[in-house]
């Protein structure tokens, strides 16, 4: 079932995706429950979206959204879903009840964005975004949210998109309920958006860190040392250490902690 045909009452989240019904495809690109892709496409995918924690991932068919979707089986040790027969329903179910106004306004404003950057270009950002998810032991813990679109129609609308959730409680446990567009080749980002603002204006913004300076943030939040790093990267360690410096000074922060878990916050990795 199409994004176009859910029931508007179902819940905030299935009302979010009605909001522009020209973003998602307006025919399917590929039969059949499963993702309609490869294992090494999906696992290319995968490697793309930086994950620094406990996580799983799915693909969810927004043609087939209430049909068990594709899911990586660590959804089992970390929300307690059985990976083969789960959908994209009973993820939200795990949302924390006071976040679900946060998580629909977030798809319904990134969906807008993207729709206004341009449809040919959506395969080109980032969404990414936190919030509390009902885990196994019936505990709440704070998620990073990050989404790629995988697959678009002869239209470019959306076909299918890979979600990571990961756990960043050990990071921070500090929701900021903000929303970011990051753009994945280094273009200009929409950082920080509150979309729980409605007067507030939405522009984009060129990444504070340059391409380089961003695989040195990845490989930091990764737990690499600057001589790790530089092996790595094929440079010298105290290149390494250079960019280390500007990094955080450019981000303010005085320690390599507080620099990853303000990256992943603001949706920068």
């Amino acid at each position: 079932m199409s994004p176009r045909n859910l029931d508007p009452d179902k819940n905030l989240i299935h009302r979010a995706w009605q909001k522009v019904p020209s973003f998602f495809a307006s025919n399917d690109v590929a039969p059949g429950k499963g993702s309609g892709l490869s294992q090494a496409e999906i696992d290319q995918a995968v490697a793309s979206v930086f994950s620094s924690g406990p996580s799983y991932y799915y693909v969810l068919d927004f043609h087939n959204v209430h049909k068990p979707m594709y899911l990586s089986p660590s959804v089992r040790s970390l929300l307690g879903l059985d990976p083969d027969n789960s959908t994209i329903q009973d993820i939200i179910n795990c949302v924390h009840p006071d976040d679900l106004a946060f998580v629909a306004a977030a798809e319904e404003t990134a969906i807008r964005l993207l729709h206004r950057i341009g449809m040919q270009q959506v395969r080109q950002y980032k969404i990414s975004y936190c919030f509390r998810l009902k885990t196994a032991d019936q505990g709440y813990r704070l998620f990073n949210h990050q989404c790629v679109i995988l697959a678009t129609d002869e239209n470019d609308g959306v076909a299918r998109a890979l979600g990571i959730h990961t756990d960043i409680t050990h990071l921070t446990a500090e929701n900021n309920y903000k929303l970011s567009l990051l753009h994945l080749l280094g273009g200009e980002s929409y950082l920080k958006v509150d979309v729980l603002n409605d007067g507030e204006p939405v522009v984009s913004q060129p990444s504070i860190f340059s391409p380089r300076e961003m695989e040195v943030v990845r490989l930091l939040a990764s737990g690499l040392t600057s001589a790790e790093i530089a092996a790595e990267l094929g440079i010298a360690e105290n290149t390494v250490k250079n960019h280390r410096k500007n990094i955080l000074k450019r981000a303010g922060c005085k320690t390599t902690g507080q620099l990853v878990s303000r990256c992943i916050g603001e949706g920068l990795i």
